[in-house]
C-alpha cells in the first residue's frame, strides 16, 4: 500500500517551517517505511492526519491493531512519549513503542471517527472529559517535564511589550488583570502531570476503555491550568444558552468540583491560560484580544 502524504499536512508544515517543512513532509513515506520495518508493522488502512502529524493504521506482528504517529520533534511534543509512558494507559492512549530521536510513536489504535465532540449533550461530554482529567492529573510529573513555573515567569516577562501592542484600553486592562492573577500564583505552580490540550476532539472512543485522551503536550503544574480548553470549546452551545457568563461558570464549577480543586486557584490559573493564549495572538500580530477569551476571563474572574 502506497503512503501518500495529505496535501493539507504538507501545506501546514510549509507555512510554518518553509522549505524545511516541505522537506520533512517529502521524507514522510521513507520515514514510515523505516518504522514499519523496525517495529514489524503492516499498513491497515488509509492515513489520517492532524495539524502536525501523520497517523497510519497498522497491525503488529502479533495481530494487535495499532497506530503509527509520525511528527517532527518540537518543543510542544517533546514530552509526549514520556507523558504517555508515565500514564501507562490510565485515562490516556497507550504508548506501545517510541523513538524520541524522531518523535515517532506507536500507539494503541483508537476510533478517530468517534471523538467526544460528537456527543450531543455538552455536559455529558464535559463529565467524561473531567473524569479523564481527574485521572491524568492524579500523577506527579516525571523529571524532565516542562514546568508551569518557568512558563508563567516567561509570560509575565512578555506582558509589558504585549500591552503596548494592543490598540484597545479594554484589552490592555484585561491583559494586566490576567497577569496579576498569574503573579499571585507563580510561586506555587504545582507538580501534577498536565495534558495541556484536553479538548473534546482530543478524546477518542476506544476498545480497552470507552474514552481515552490523545495528543498531550505534557507539563508539570497546577491542574487549574488544564481547564480552559473545555471552557471555550463548543462555544456555540454556550452562546445558545442566552447567558454566556452563566454557561462558562457552569462548566468551570462543574470541573472544579469534579477535580476537587481550590476554586480561587483554578480561576487564577485559568486566567493564566487566557494570558498565554492572548500573548500568542499578540505575537502573531493581533492588535485586539479574542472576544471568546475575554468572555471566559470576564466570567471566571468572579471566582477569584
Amino acid at each position: 500500500m502506497e503512503i501518500v502524504v495529505p496535501a493539507a499536512l504538507t501545506e501546514f508544515h510549509v507555512k510554518h517551517d518553509g522549505e524545511a517543512g516541505r522537506a520533512w513532509s517529502a521524507g514522510l513515506p521513507a520515514l514510515a517505511e523505516r518504522y514499519l520495518e523496525r517495529w514489524e508493522l503492516r499498513l491497515d488502512g488509509e492515513p489520517a492526519h492532524g495539524m502536525v502529524s501523520l497517523v497510519l493504521p497498522v497491525v503488529r506482528a502479533d495481530g494487535t491493531r495499532a497506530a503509527l504517529k509520525l511528527q517532527p520533534v518540537s518543543h510542544e511534543n517533546v514530552g509526549e512519549g514520556p507523558g504517555l509512558r508515565a500514564w501507562a494507559g490510565d485515562g490516556s492512549v497507550l504508548l506501545l513503542d517510541e523513538d524520541p530521536a524522531t518523535g515517532t510513536l506507536l500507539l494503541e489504535r483508537l476510533d478517530a471517527e468517534h471523538p467526544l465532540s460528537a456527543e450531543p449533550d455538552v455536559m455529558k461530554a464535559l463529565g467524561i472529559l473531567t473524569e479523564l482529567l481527574r485521572r491524568l492529573v492524579a500523577l506527579p510529573a516525571p523529571e524532565g517535564m516542562r514546568r508551569l513555573g518557568d512558563i508563567a515567569g516567561d509570560m509575565l516577562g512578555r506582558v509589558p511589550e504585549a500591552v503596548a501592542g494592543l490598540r484597545r484600553e479594554r484589552d490592555r486592562d484585561w491583559l494586566r488583570v490576567c497577569a496579576g492573577a498569574v503573579r499571585e500564583l507563580v510561586g506555587e505552580p504545582g507538580d501534577r502531570l498536565l495534558h495541556w490540550d484536553l479538548h473534546y476532539d482530543n478524546v477518542l472512543a476506544g476498545e480497552r476503555e470507552p474514552w481515552l485522551a490523545i495528543d498531550p503536550k505534557p507539563l508539570a503544574g497546577d491542574p487549574g491550568f488544564d481547564l480552559l480548553p473545555a471552557l471555550h470549546n463548543r462555544w456555540a452551545e454556550a452562546v445558545a444558552t442566552g447567558d454566556v457568563r452563566r454557561a462558562v461558570l457552569r462548566r468551570f464549577d462543574f470541573m472544579v468540583d469534579g477535580l476537587g480543586l481550590d476554586r480561587q486557584r483554578a480561576a487564577g490559573w485559568t486566567l493564566g491560560r487566557v494570558l498565554q493564549n492572548s500573548l500568542w495572538d499578540v505575537a502573531r500580530g493581533e492588535r485586539e484580544l479574542h472576544e471568546i477569551q475575554l468572555a471566559v476571563a470576564e466570567a471566571v474572574r468572579q471566582r477569584l
